[in-house]
């Protein structure tokens, strides 16, 4: 029974079916359970006061780390040793009556993925955070001391009106734990009504299997729960505009990281982080993919086009090679994230106003679709989760859909520069080092 490292922890399997514990020599009792579904929590075993033998869910791997954990375990035997029992507490609150209690109950035990491939896993880190906001900002406002049984379909009408209407809308600053001030924007409007109601339906779901309700007023609430509509994308000769504004902000002396990340977004495809957190070490120039550590659905494959090709071959010939990132922050050992205030300059040059770096995802897919590829090798190009997508990543040839890239990017490439698809880019052949 080794001492718990990152490492260790990083490495360990997930069984076939239930779970298995990893102990930890340094701390007794405390150890990791890894669930069939992935998910990893930190626990301490004990007995309390009357020799009862005691389990006690100490958090989620990733939202602590195992320094944290380790002092939490340490506390909770600290606790054990003067006759308390945390475990019976922390059970206690697991009743949740009110719907704050339930909120709190939520962000310790319930951040994990409760549906589709990734089922049992541990949101990423910033969903989470989003998702415990909305329901802070929202939910502990307008329906906080309810009771969590006495919430009926009718009450999720209302809030969802009301958060419509911007009830909930402030616009304050604020001192944190150690004194900084920080701003908080919280708006209202349809859009965050949409998700926040989508999270308090998980947030029901959750207590419904933890026995805390025995329905999900959201399920039978007659508010919208997605958008409903049509995805923007854009027709090619709007992609031409957004091109020539690229064009004329660089220059104008514009940061050319900025513009070539936007740039990637339309001719990949890929998500922002996934463009502007790329490293060098997922860039496979000589194959014509990336090869995404973690993405939105974990470790992704994504073929390149030749004009995305020969955009990374530019950078590569002139990369900090001191720096893992292809696009390097201009002062710090981060990447660049200088697009927020970039984008709204280009599309308000390409009169292009509202479209986001997320419009161009929908674009990409829209112009693969519509140029006859099969749906298997468009989600290919997208990197989406399904199970088809991720039997392709295994199983099929890689040439259709490099092909397709190849294509679908001429295409877009061509609009971006002004040209005609079909003009050939010349790509320079280049070696990874």
């Amino acid at each position: 029974m080794p001492k718990l490292t990152k490492a260790l922890i990083a490495a360990m399997e997930s069984p076939e079916s239930g779970s298995d514990i990893f102990w930890d020599s340094s701390i007794a009792g405390f150890g990791v359970r890894v669930w069939a579904g992935g998910a990893r929590t930190y626990i301490l075993k004990y007995r309390n006061a009357d020799r009862q033998v005691r389990w006690l869910t100490i958090g989620r791997v990733g939202a602590l780390t195992l320094d944290e954990a380790r002092d939490e375990a340490q506390k909770a035997r600290g606790a054990v040793a003067k006759g308390q029992d945390p475990a019976a507490e922390k059970q206690a609150a697991r009743k949740a009556e009110t719907m704050t209690q339930l909120i709190d109950f939520y962000e310790t035990e319930g951040l994990f993925i409760q549906r589709g491939i990734r089922q049992g896993e541990a949101m990423k880190p910033t969903t989470a955070a989003y998702t415990v906001a909305r329901l802070r900002h929202h939910v502990v406002p307008l329906l906080g001391p309810m009771k969590c049984k006495a919430v009926t379909a009718g009450d999720i009408e209302r809030f969802a009106r009301d958060v419509t209407k911007g009830k909930t809308a402030r616009d304050e600053k604020v001192k944190d734990e150690k004194g900084k001030e920080r701003r908080i924007i919280v708006r209202g409007g349809d859009g965050a009504a949409r998700k926040v109601v989508r999270d308090l339906s998980a947030v029901f779901s959750f207590a419904k299997r933890n026995g805390i309700v025995t329905a999900n007023p959201v399920e039978t609430a007659s508010v919208r729960k997605s958008d409903n509509k049509r995805e923007r994308f854009l027709a090619i000769e709007e992609i031409k505009r957004l091109g020539a504004a690229f064009d004329a902000l660089e220059a104008e002396g514009i940061n050319s990281k900025a513009l070539d990340i936007a740039r990637l977004w339309a001719l990949t495809g890929a998500r922002r982080n996934e463009i502007a957190g790329l490293k060098w070490a997922e860039v496979d120039l000589q194959s014509g993919f990336l090869r995404l550590e973690d993405s939105k659905t974990g470790k992704s494959l994504r073929p390149l086009g030749t004009a995305a090709r020969t955009l990374l071959s530019a950078r590569h010939k002139t990369r900090n090679r001191k720096s893992p990132w292809v696009f390097p922050a201009e002062r710090g050992d981060s990447f660049y994230s200088g697009t927020k205030r970039i984008w709204p300059m280009a599309t308000k040059k390409a009169k292009l106003i509202g479209v986001t770096p997320h419009t161009l995802r929908h674009s990409l897919g829209s112009i693969a679709a519509s140029s006859g590829e099969a749906l298997l090798i468009v989600g290919s190009l997208l990197g989406h989760s399904n199970a088809r997508s991720t039997q392709i990543y295994a199983h099929i040839d890689r040439d259709p859909s490099q092909v397709a890239a190849n294509k679908v990017g001429d295409t877009i490439a061509a609009a971006l520069a002004g040209r005609k698809s079909g003009e050939v880019i010349p790509f320079p052949p280049a070696v990874n080092e």
